[in-house]
């Protein structure tokens, strides 16, 4: 019997699973009446109410959406540290977790007119503790949607190694969403990767075009990424950048080339910088009444001098202190992919709309 749930998984990590779920859990909302929601495994996790370990994307849904499920229940199960090893040594028993997994998803499913299911990484992220995505949806009843990075030959690459998990697992495939595909290859990828997943006889549900303000990262990811605090601009923690600069060259070069919305990376030992950014914001407040709307990252081994800082606090824009040199934060900010995050509301907005606009919902929910 088909059941009114779907479980949606993804070649790999950061290919936006949860970006789309987000989006699919409110398309999905205009058509039931309620959804329930759950992450049978999880992997990075919070605790909630002291000692309750919850998958970080849980509680984003739960708190977003303002789902009323018991936490053990949206998330039954946690891969900690260490977690492995203990099953290794048969301190754990897959079956009972598989259980545990199974009455949550009942107690949820009982509910709701239909259930959305997040799995974790790629279809055989968990294989080692016998959870892997394909062993847990099979467990379930469920069809799997898969979501991939927009491309051809690599997407379609991707695609073949989760959908041979799937089929040694006997899960059927519902469909493919592609996600961050570039409006200018759009048509073209559509086309040729439906003609590919043919040889399957999948359908193609979905091609979410990519978006930067997506993955534009705020001033409290950086934040997180450099285990750090912001020295000043609290209320702007969740500012995004249209534009970032390594500054390393003379002041009058960069004041040519200052912009609004900037994020700069410079070390804390150039003061002149520093203070050309601050007369900057205060000299546009007092001329247009906005907000120049900069940011800051200041580097080096050595953290900016008591003055500077009382004078970054003053002008109060978002600033942090990394301690390392300016090209190794530049890489590691260059790299970095931002999640999606439950204070960052217009990033939350934007998933849902461009996910609503993409993807056949009909096909997701198996109509």
């Amino acid at each position: 019997m088909k059941k009114n749930a779907v479980f949606i998984a993804a070649t790999g990590q950061n290919v936006g699973k949860s970006t789309l779920c987000l989006g699919t859990l409110a398309a999905l909302r205009k058509r039931y009446s309620s959804v329930g929601f759950i992450k049978p495994v999880g992997q990075q996790h919070v605790k909630i109410d002291g000692n309750i370990n919850v998958d970080k994307d849980v509680v984003l849904f739960k708190e977003y959406f303002h789902l009323e499920e018991a936490w053990e229940d949206m998330s039954p199960v946690i891969i900690p540290r260490g977690f492995t090893r203990d099953y290794l040594d048969k301190k754990i028993d897959s079956l009972e977790l598989n259980d545990h997994i199974m009455h949550a998803f009942d107690r949820i499913y009982a509910k709701h007119p239909f259930t959305l299911v997040e799995g974790t990484g790629h279809v055989g992220v968990g294989s080692i503790v016998q959870l892997n995505n394909a062993q847990v949806a099979r467990s379930l009843g469920l069809d799997i949607v898969i979501i991939v990075s927009g491309g051809l030959g690599s997407a379609h690459d991707e695609l073949a190694l989760n959908f041979a998990m799937c089929k040694q697992f006997g899960v059927k495939v519902r469909g493919v969403i592609l996600n961050r595909v570039l409006e200018d290859k759009k048509e073209m990828i559509t086309k040729y990767i439906s003609k590919a997943l043919q040889k399957w006889e999948i359908p193609l549900i979905g091609c979410v075009p990519y978006n930067e303000f997506l993955s534009n990262p705020t001033i409290s990811d950086f934040q997180q990424l450099f285990d750090t605090e912001l020295i000043s601009g609290h209320k702007h923690c969740y500012r995004h950048f249209q534009h970032t600069r390594l500054v390393a060259t003379s002041l009058e070069v960069y004041k040519k080339v200052m912009q609004p919305n900037e994020l700069v990376i410079t070390p804390a030992a150039r003061e002149d910088i520093i203070h050309a950014i601050l007369k900057k914001h205060l000299e546009f407040q007092e001329q247009h009444n906005q907000d120049f709307e900069g940011g800051l990252i200041l580097t080096s081994r050595h953290p900016p001098s008591k003055e500077v800082v009382a004078a970054i606090r003053k002008v109060d824009i978002p600033v942090l202190y990394a301690p390392l040199y300016s090209y190794d934060a530049m890489k590691k900010i260059t790299s970095f992919i931002a999640k999606i995050r439950l204070q960052d509301t217009p990033k939350i907005e934007k998933a849902i709309e461009l996910v609503e606009q993409s993807v056949d919902f009909s096909a997701l929910c198996g109509e």
